[in-house]
């Protein structure tokens, strides 16, 4: 985790490296910082928003999820009407357990 920590810092670093040469921008180093600072402060607010649409969209999509995988994991006997094994046939045996009438 730390690992992952310190590896994310540097692509946050090297991109706010990316955006100041991309601005065309030359400035001391207090407004270098100063610069650096902001872009990343608006940067989480920007991933902060993404985040919230994300989440809001999954909110939204789940319950049709859940309802397509009610259908597919509902017991067979119950979705097309035919019984996934005999009620009559022991598992066992495979042999039927009928009553001497059935026979």
């Amino acid at each position: 985790m730390r690992q992952r920590e310190v590896l994310r810092r540097e692509q946050i670093r090297r991109e706010t490296e990316t955006a100041l040469r991309d601005s065309g921008l030359t400035l001391d180093p207090e407004r270098r910082n100063l610069f650096e600072s902001r872009y990343i402060q608006e940067r989480r607010k920007i991933e902060q928003l993404l985040r919230q649409q994300i989440e809001a969209e999954r909110q939204q999509q789940l319950p049709s999820l859940i309802q397509q995988l009610k259908k597919e994991f509902q017991p067979q006997q119950q979705s097309h009407g035919t019984p996934t094994m005999k009620p009559t046939q022991s598992p066992k045996s495979g042999k039927s357990e009928s009553s001497p009438r059935d026979r």
